[in-house]
């Protein structure tokens, strides 16, 4: 038998979450974006239980290539863009758009040989000051495109880089007004965040990501609160039970010491199979966890392929418990911030060696 780890994807709260973003962006076209292999969830179910979105954003030239196999006909967008020349014939057979956000990719543009005009989205660079180009040349730029004769549309993008925090969104916003006035094509501002606070970013097109997959965009606003359903939960089982005395310690470099008499359990679970192996477990700060549909805590720290739970008010839990890591019970979002990071990371690190299961 399998060890008991399993990771289950509920495909009924993927529907459930577009259906949120269109609810908040009802005259917009949706990106769904499935970058990461769908944060973890994998690629291709994600993108066939969104067959209800407009299309599709992403990064890899390939994933987008298993996309088109898999019978995806919709648009795709290369949030990236492309990376070398090659990738250019890629794009051209099998019918994507592509970003631009530097001008070697203009460059490769301009020196390929196409069978066909290529959909070509314009990123600039408002603020976040990562990708894209910046005020002074987005006009040189976009008539360079519109001159260069390989471009079949061009389209306008830019990202936010704090819409779910306190500067928000207005500065960068009236910049791409601004560096855009008069120029034509269909824009796309809004990430998750922005689709739900932000209605004046919607525009032609939005981009929901995280929201898509039951988690919030916001640290002080639960997925629940949202109205956002978790898709992965990542559960297990008790595999071994302890009694402790107070003194003991637990794990790697004692970093946990029972003060009373307690009583743990070992989880089939470890910064192997995604969950972070900083996550804390020490005696004043440690990561919640569900056995038996009880709520406690981790103790110790976590090990390549197991992790410790405090047992001491579930006298029921014992070898074979069902324990909940996070998902539906537990989200992943409350898992992340004890563990100081954000769930974005919990979901794509899942690893490849734990069973996965889908559940309409």
């Amino acid at each position: 038998m399998p060890r008991p780890i399993r990771a289950s994807f509920k495909l009924s709260a993927l529907r459930h979450n577009l259906g949120v973003a269109r609810r908040h962006a009802p005259r917009s076209k949706i990106w769904a974006v499935v970058k990461a292999d769908a944060y973890g969830h994998g690629l291709v179910r994600v993108a066939q239980a969104l067959a209800a979105a407009e299309g599709y954003a992403l990064l890899d030239l390939n994933e987008a290539v298993r996309l088109r196999e898999a019978g995806i006909a919709k648009p795709i967008l290369l949030l990236q863009g492309i990376f070398q020349p090659a990738d250019l014939q890629i794009v051209d057979r099998y019918g994507l758009t592509t970003v631009v956000h530097d001008v070697e990719q203009i460059l490769m543009l301009e020196r390929a040989r196409l069978s066909s005009h290529i959909a070509v989205c314009l990123k600039l660079n408002t603020g976040m000051n990562r990708l894209g180009f910046a005020g002074s040349r987005v006009r040189a730029v976009y008539g360079r495109l519109q001159a260069g004769g390989k471009a079949a549309a061009i389209s306008l993008m830019t990202h936010f880089a704090d819409a779910d925090g306190p500067a928000g969104v207005a500065a960068q916003l009236a910049r791409f007004v601004e560096w855009t006035h008069g120029l034509q094509g269909e824009v796309t501002f809004a990430n998750s965040a922005a689709v739900l606070r932000y209605p004046e970013t919607h525009a032609d097109w939005v981009r929901p990501g995280i929201m898509l997959y039951g988690c919030s965009p916001f640290a002080g606003a639960s997925a629940e609160a949202l109205g956002l359903q978790p898709v992965m939960t990542l559960t297990s089982e008790i595999i071994a039970v302890h009694d402790l005395e107070p003194g003991d310690r637990v794990g790697y470099g004692g970093t946990f010491e029972a003060t009373r008499p307690m009583r743990i359990g070992v989880v089939a679970c470890g910064y192997a199979d995604g969950y972070p192996r900083h996550a804390p477990g020490f005696n004043d700060r440690n990561t919640p966890i569900v056995v038996a549909g009880k709520r406690t805590a981790s103790v110790g720290r976590v090990s390549m392929d197991v992790l410790c739970a405090d047992l001491s008010a579930i006298p029921e839990a014992r070898v074979g418990s069902p324990v909940t890591l996070w998902g539906e019970g537990l989200s992943a979002d409350e898992v992340a911030a004890s563990a100081g990071t954000v769930s974005y990371e919990l979901l794509c690190a899942l690893a490849a060696r734990v069973p996965q299961q889908e559940i309409e």
